[in-house]
C-alpha cells in the first residue's frame, strides 16, 4: 500500500483518487488552488487538506504525488515532487512545450522517484486487444491509421481554462489530440509531422478547437487524426490498417458510445473480409488500470507504458504543429 497526495482535486484528480484507493492506497492529503474543491476531496477522501502544495510535499509520509492540475504548472510541480523524493503520475500532457518535457526528463534522471504521464487511453481493453492482435501479426505491417476524436464542449466553454493559452498551453491539439498523438505512435512507431491545420472553427477562443494532423511514421505508415472541440455527437473512432487485415475501435464507453474493437482479416479471394468482434461494455476501467500499471512498475522497476519518453514523442508532434502555425501566421 501506497501513501498517495493528491496536488489539483478537479475532475482528474477526482478520478485519479478513486483509482488510488481501488487499487489499495491511502490517500493521505490534498491541494487545491481552489478551497472549496479542497474542502470536498478532503471530505470524500477523508484526508488532509493542506494550505499549498509545498507543504503537502514536505510531509514525509507521502510517497507517491498525483498531480492533475493546469497544464501551466504541472512542470513546476512534477519538479518539486521528485525533489522531495516522491514518485509522479503527472496528468498528460504533463507539461506546455517540448523544452518543458525535456526539464523534466533531466530532473528526472537524476531522481529516487520516477514519473509516468497520464495517459489513459492505452489502458482501454479495446486498445490493449488491439495492441496484441498487431503484434501477433494477424493485420501485417501497418499500411495506414485514420483517428477521429471529438466532444461539442458545453455552454460558456470559451470562459474555461483549457481555451486560455497562457494556462492551458494550447487548445484541442493537446486535449484529444494528444491522446490520438500517442495512439497512433504506440501502432506504428515513432511519427513526423507533414501536415497541420489548427483553427478555431466554431468558439471565439484563442487556441484552436480543431486540429487536422497528417503524419508519417518510421515504418512509411500514413496517419491521419482529426480532434474537434465541435463535434456534436461525441466520438472515438480509430482504425489500423495492415497489409493483410484491419483493426477498427469505435466508442469508449458512456456519451461515446459502447466500446467495440472489430477485426477484418482480408481473404485470399479478398472480397468481404472475415470479421471478428468484441464489445466491452463494462465501466470505463483504464484509470485503474494504468494506476496498478504504475504501482507494478514502481516496485519492478520496469519501464512505463506511457512515461516521459512517450510523452516527449507527444510534444515532437504538437511542438512542430504549433511552429508550423506561427510560421505561416508571420
Amino acid at each position: 500500500m501506497r501513501s498517495v497526495g493528491l496536488l489539483g482535486c478537479g475532475l482528474i484528480g477526482h478520478k485519479r483518487g478513486v483509482s488510488a484507493l481501488n487499487c489499495g492506497n491511502q490517500i493521505l492529503g490534498c491541494f487545491d488552488v481552489n478551497p472549496v474543491a479542497a474542502g470536498r476531496a478532503s471530505s470524500v477522501f477523508n484526508c488532509k487538506a493542506f494550505d499549498s502544495a509545498a507543504a503537502l510535499l514536505l510531509d514525509r509520509s507521502i510517497d507517491l504525488v498525483v498531480v492533475a492540475t493546469y497544464h501551466n504548472s504541472l512542470k513546476g510541480l512534477v519538479i518539486k515532487a521528485l525533489e522531495a523524493g516522491k514518485h509522479v503520475l503527472v496528468e498528460k500532457p504533463a507539461a506546455v512545450s517540448l523544452s518543458e518535457i525535456d526539464d523534466l526528463i533531466n530532473v528526472e534522471k537524476r531522481a529516487s522517484g520516477r514519473v509516468k504521464v497520464g495517459f489513459n487511453y492505452r489502458f482501454h481493453p479495446s486498445i490493449i486487444k488491439a495492441k496484441e492482435l498487431l503484434d501477433s501479426g494477424v493485420i501485417g505491417k501497418v499500411i495506414w491509421i485514420r483517428g477521429h476524436h471529438g466532444h461539442g464542449g458545453r455552454v460558456g466553454y470559451d470562459q474555461e481554462w483549457r481555451c486560455k493559452r497562457e494556462v492551458s498551453g494550447g487548445g484541442e491539439l493537446i486535449d484529444q489530440g494528444s491522446h490520438l498523438i500517442d495512439l497512433a505512435g504506440m501502432f506504428a512507431g515513432k511519427l513526423e509531422l507533414k501536415y497541420s491545420n489548427l483553427s478555431a472553427k466554431y468558439w471565439p477562443i484563442e487556441v484552436e478547437d480543431n486540429c487536422f494532423l497528417a503524419l508519417e511514421s518510421v515504418n512509411s505508415a500514413t496517419v491521419w487524426l482529426h480532434a474537434s472541440w465541435t463535434e456534436w455527437k461525441n466520438n472515438f473512432s480509430f482504425e489500423i490498417t495492415g497489409e493483410t487485415g484491419k483493426l477498427q475501435i469505435e466508442g469508449f464507453g458512456g456519451s461515446y458510445g459502447t466500446e467495440r474493437l472489430s477485426l477484418y482479416k482480408m481473404s485470399e479471394k479478398m472480397g468481404p473480409p472475415e470479421t471478428c468482434s468484441w464489445e466491452f461494455p463494462q465501466p470505463d476501467e483504464s484509470w485503474n488500470r494504468e494506476f496498478e500499471h504504475f504501482l507494478l512498475c514502481i516496485e519492478s522497476g520496469q519501464n512505463f507504458n506511457g512515461g516521459l519518453g512517450e510523452a516527449r514523442e507527444v510534444w515532437r508532434v504538437i511542438d512542430k504543429a504549433y511552429s508550423s502555425r506561427e510560421s505561416l501566421k508571420g
